[in-house]
């Protein structure tokens, strides 16, 4: 499992960050509550990543919605494709992280971007 650091971009350019995908998940860090996740399947069949929630975390009410227990998320990536995934506080765990998993790993890279 690798803890991800989000990267910013900036008016000279950034580096991509990603790393292969690890069999036990990943976590990627998310202090300021707006990472994305960019999950890129280059193998031959889809995938699923999850957003996974620690205990029983709830969205606050807000803008006319009552606060409800969130659940994991899925995310299905096709074979070839990539999806970028917006990580909300809300899946954050008591370190600021939200965890990833993948039902495959094979081919499957992962990087975080900060906008």
């Amino acid at each position: 499992m690798a803890v991800i650091t989000p990267v910013s971009a900036t008016i000279s350019g950034t580096s991509p960050g990603g790393i292969a995908a690890s069999a036990g998940g990943d976590l990627i860090t998310n202090t300021k509550g707006n990472a994305v996740a960019r999950v890129t399947n280059g193998g031959g069949a889809s995938i699923n990543v999850t957003l996974g929630v620690t205990g029983t975390p709830t969205r606050e009410e807000g803008q006319g919605f009552p606060a409800i227990p969130l659940q994991p998320q899925v995310v299905p990536v096709p074979a070839g494709q990539a999806r970028y995934i917006q990580l909300y506080p809300a899946f954050n765990n008591g370190s600021a992280q939200v965890p990833l998993t993948y039902s495959a790993v094979t081919s499957v890279a992962v990087e975080a971007l900060q906008p």
